[in-house]
């Protein structure tokens, strides 16, 4: 729960006026204008609505409010944009489509009743979903349905897990923790050579480890122990939850810390930061985008005061922002060498998700020449 909170009103169909809690993940202020609708509602209306800025606080069916939603995002992908030849111009736009998008489809609102219960007819059970994305429980709130469906599909992937076949095991990943289904960057933590020594009496450090994935990779190869920092509340109680799930709570331990431990040393770190320098929109959206690169350029700097003599850092980067003009190769590499740090060697792997080889997609040039390399950096 954002740490300011917000009251959303409204106005029912006999001219009483309510008030609720108003929950938004990513801090987003309640819509000034909210009219209550039921199934009578038809689509291109609320589409409509929708796009002038109004919410629509839903009190019908609730998988009612599941097709409506389906069909004002049908509406919404009808308009299709020409994007700009350049790809950084159209990484901008796409962007900005995406946030109109989920803008709209956002301004279908429900309403949960004191420990997050769902009263609509037909709405399923969503009171774990809430609780595990740290909704407020101890009183009724609105959000958006849109929210409210990602809860619940979250929920569903940390209950069931994520098969990651280089631990032959499955993560389970929190609400606003992101989840390892794309596993490239995991195959190269897997297969990138250890440095020399004995691993079983070397220490590792896994900078921003979320879900704790590679902190767990790492302890399966042996390495006899491992520092996983991270500073969201959420990622660090997943990676735990995690490291007792696969038994390795003797090998590996989580810390509070923005990016280094306080103390200490490690003959190998690793990181794998946000690939593009962009400003997120979400929790989530933080594994992704990183402002400025503020984490890559912060990773660099301070790398070589954490090595162990003969240590490695190991940088786990995909090339996007490169294909996307928002960062160069050339870019990378300075930033490498201002560090006090050269390149020892590169191991690359293609993206094998399924944007990279969808032709509609309107970054499709960039994604398809998408490569993730683990780059082993050593003090110069």
């Amino acid at each position: 729960m954002t740490n300011v909170e917000h009251e959303i009103t409204w106005t029912d169909a006999e001219g009483l006026a309510h008030s609720a809690l108003w929950y938004a993940e990513n801090a987003a202020p309640p819509p000034r204008t909210v009219v209550v609708a039921d199934d009578r509602l038809k689509a291109d209306t609320a589409y409509r609505m929708a796009s002038e800025g109004t919410a629509i606080l839903w009190t019908g069916d609730f998988q009612n409010a599941r097709q409506l939603l389906s069909a004002m995002g049908r509406r919404a992908d009808r308009k299709r944009r020409r994007f700009a030849d350049d790809p950084a111009i159209a990484f901008n736009q796409h962007r900005q489509a995406r946030a109109l998008r989920a803008r709209i489809l956002g301004s279908l609102l429900i309403r949960l009743d004191e420990g997050a219960v769902a009263g609509l007819r037909r709405a399923p059970d969503v009171r774990e979903a809430c609780a595990g994305a740290g909704c407020p429980l101890d009183r009724p709130f609105v959000c958006s349905l849109v929210s409210l469906l990602g809860m619940v599909g979250a929920h569903e992937w940390r209950r069931k897990g994520v098969e990651v076949p280089a631990l032959g095991a499955r993560i389970h990943p929190y609400y606003g923790v992101f989840s390892p289904v794309r596993g490239e960057y995991v195959d190269l933590v897997a297969q990138a050579p250890l440095p020399p020594g004995d691993p079983a009496r070397s220490v590792a450090f896994d900078i921003g480890t979320g879900s704790g994935v590679l902190a767990a990779v790492l302890a399966r190869r042996g390495v006899g122990s491992v520092v996983a920092t991270d500073q969201n509340p959420r990622a660090l109680a997943c990676a735990e939850d995690n490291i007792a799930r696969l038994g390795l709570a003797d090998r590996v331990r989580v810390v509070e810390a923005d990016l280094f431990p306080a103390s200490g040393r490690a003959s190998l770190v690793v990181c794998n930061p946000p690939w593009l320098p962009a400003k997120p929109t979400s929790a989530l959206e933080s594994a992704v985008y990183d402002p400025g690169g503020r984490m890559l350029r912060e990773f660099l700097r301070l790398l070589p005061r954490h090595l162990e003599p003969g240590g490695e850092g190991w940088l786990i980067l995909s090339d996007l922002a490169e294909h996307l003009g928002l960062r160069t190769r050339e870019d990378l590499l300075e930033l490498i060498d201002r560090s006090g740090l050269q390149v020892l060697g590169r191991l690359d792997i293609a993206p094998r998700h399924s944007r990279a080889s969808d032709p509609d997609d309107p970054l499709h040039a960039a994604r398809s020449a998408e490569v993730t390399s683990l780059w082993r950096l050593g003090p110069r």
